[in-house]
């Protein structure tokens, strides 16, 4: 059973494994800088998941203590490549001796295994990009995925033709954190926690039945492709949480040019949206709304949200009347915001909400050990920590980051109006254990 107000985590019977991944220098987490009134954190309990990452799925740990397999070839698929270990059985560390683009040829990595992680730090230079496709999570648990690309694009099929893509996909996952990934051009969304709406007899069986205890950290959600492949025509989006979706934390991200979903909340989602960094949105920010058509016979039931220390910059495709969070009319939503930041193209202050919902004096849940940034210090934070390998940024990254901060952003049509899909020459450096904590996945030298 999922707990309606996650002040206490679900604990879980199977057994556990654990991995921290992430070297320490470079993850810069969330620090202590203030406390607002209304959002106190727990006491954190003792972490398994990577350093700094928090949120009710923290208690997971992906593959830790499992095998170490490694990634030998940039080939999509075969020996040693990234579908061969993925798909493997069993607890286990995804580590890689390549370094490159992989080629999904338009087609999907499927997790289906539980207690994963996928280690993208432990690539050499340029680090590891998926193109031409999408990273699928579906019906699993327990999944770490950390400083990987994905860049899924058009992959040459036609306008409006079907191909509908993410960048990371997840359909009824739970314990699973995706953190530093970049994520772009996606023709569905560039990043989701989805799955069945009333799968079970009752809320707390559609809860437990669906994505839940997820965490999406210090990513770049960007340039969600619009006139593109998607069956419906239009569809720039971000992030979309499904119905009846709960334990959701939403932290450190950037979301940029996307037209709508940065993120969407759909109906019953309980989550906390935190400390992001919203540039260039079209049509909406944070969103929030019901579909009756979807829950009929059944009643709404209210969503809740904790939204707190983001911050929106509305840019050239943005709405002149753009508010920060909007909540579509006839949806039932039960809402906390504190010290959130919003601003017009031209940099006067923009609406911080629009949209009728219950307005909650103090916060509802909160992340065990999570201690807001102060909204003013959230884009500093994310302009060194968000993203793939921050040290090691690619182009598109670069590009991204370089056009959010001068208020330059896009929304696309297709990756081939910002030069097509990245080329980097192939490299490969052996994984070394002994250059490695590996319960953390941190490097023991900073080279």
């Amino acid at each position: 059973m999922v707990t309606t107000d996650y002040q206490t985590k679900t604990k879980r019977t199977n057994v556990k494994h654990s991995l921290a991944l992430l070297p320490a220098l470079l993850l810069a987490p969330l620090v202590v800088l203030f406390t607002m009134t209304g959002v106190q954190a727990e006491a954190a309990e003792p972490a398994t998941a990577p350093p700094g990452v928090l949120g009710w799925a923290a208690d997971t740990a992906g593959g830790r203590g499992g095998q170490i397999l490694r990634v030998t070839t940039l080939n999509a698929t075969g020996p040693g490549s990234i579908t061969e270990v993925v798909q493997a059985k069993g607890p286990r560390i995804v580590v890689f001796e390549v370094g490159g683009i992989i080629d999904l040829a338009g087609k999907s990595l499927n997790i289906s295994e539980p207690f994963l992680t996928i280690a993208g730090q432990t690539a050499s230079a340029p680090g590891i990009t998926l193109i031409r496709g999408q990273i699928s999570v579906k019906r699993v648990h327990d999944v770490v995925i950390q400083h990987i690309r994905v860049r899924a694009g058009e992959a040459g099929h036609k306008k409006k033709g079907g191909y509908e893509v993410h960048g990371i996909d997840h359909d009824g996952a739970w314990d699973i954190i995706i953190d530093h990934c970049s994520l772009s051009w996606g023709t569905d969304e560039n990043l989701s926690a989805s799955g069945p709406r009333f799968e079970g007899a009752t809320p707390d069986e559609w809860r437990s039945n669906t994505s839940h205890r997820v965490t999406f950290s210090n990513c770049i959600l960007a340039e969600g492709l619009g006139n593109s492949t998607h069956g419906k025509g239009e569809h720039s989006k971000g992030t979309l949480i499904h119905d009846n979706a709960t334990g959701i934390l939403i932290v450190g991200n950037l979301y940029a040019s996307n037209r709508d979903r940065n993120p969407l909340a759909k109906a019953g989602v309980q989550a906390v949206i935190v400390n992001n960094w919203i540039a260039n949105p079209g049509r909406a920010a944070i969103h929030h709304g019901a579909v009756a058509k979807e829950w009929t016979p059944h009643e709404f039931i209210p969503s809740r949200l904790a939204v707190v220390g983001n911050v929106m910059e509305a840019g050239p495709d943005s709405s002149p009347k753009l508010a920060l969070f909007s909540n579509s009319r006839g949806s039932p939503l039960e809402l906390f915001m504190a010290d959130n930041l919003a601003f017009k193209w031209d940099g006067q202050e923009a609406p911080l909400t629009s949209g009728e919902f219950t307005k909650l004096a103090a916060c509802p849940f909160w992340p065990a050990g999570l201690i807001a940034l102060p909204a003013v210090r959230v884009k500093e934070h994310i302009l060194k920590n968000a993203g793939a390998r921050p040290w090691d940024r690619d182009d598109a990254d670069k590009r991204i980051i370089q056009t959010s901060v001068e208020r330059k952003g896009k929304i696309i049509d297709s990756e081939q109006e910002v030069g097509g899909y990245p080329k980097a020459e192939p490299t490969q450096a052996a994984f070394n254990p002994a250059d490695w904590n590996l319960e953390t996945m941190e490097p023991r030298k900073v080279k």
